[in-house]
């Protein structure tokens, strides 16, 4: 994703478009592999040495809260950060902390189908992402 396309994003969701927001959101982007924020620290010290590490915590609270990027919880309660936002579920080995993700519009609709044939009484559903745990075969 581009600069121009980064900023855009952030426009479209009434955020101001700040050097550290660009910074951030590029960085989880570029890292790809859903990156904590200890990843995202790091590059940022790397790349924006400027930028502080509470900035980096608030930025990535306004991002998450303004839906340009998803936490993503690891079976280690470790918090990862997505940026990509289309809907997708996860592939997630304990065994290396890798996740990958899952695109299958398939199972997306039978999700959905079984949702609206088997309501939960008393609760609106959202959204549903998957967690599907395993292990990769190379690995």
């Amino acid at each position: 994703m581009k600069k121009k396309e980064i900023r855009n994003k952030l426009i479209e969701k009434g955020l101001r478009v700040t050097p550290q927001r660009l910074a951030i959101l590029e960085a989880i982007i570029m890292l790809s592999n859903h990156p904590t924020a200890d990843n995202i620290i790091d590059f940022i010290k790397e790349h924006h040495p400027n930028i502080a590490t509470g900035t980096v915590y608030k930025v990535l609270d306004a991002l998450v809260e303004n839906k340009l990027i998803n936490k993503v919880k690891t079976d280690k309660d470790i918090m990862r950060y997505d940026a990509v936002m289309d809907k997708h579920h996860h592939l997630y080995s304990a065994e290396s902390d890798r996740i990958e993700d899952y695109f299958n519009d398939d199972l997306n609709n039978l999700i959905s189908e079984y949702f609206k044939r088997n309501k939960i009484s008393d609760f609106e559903i959202e959204d549903i992402k998957l967690q599907i745990i395993g292990k990769f075969k190379k690995e």
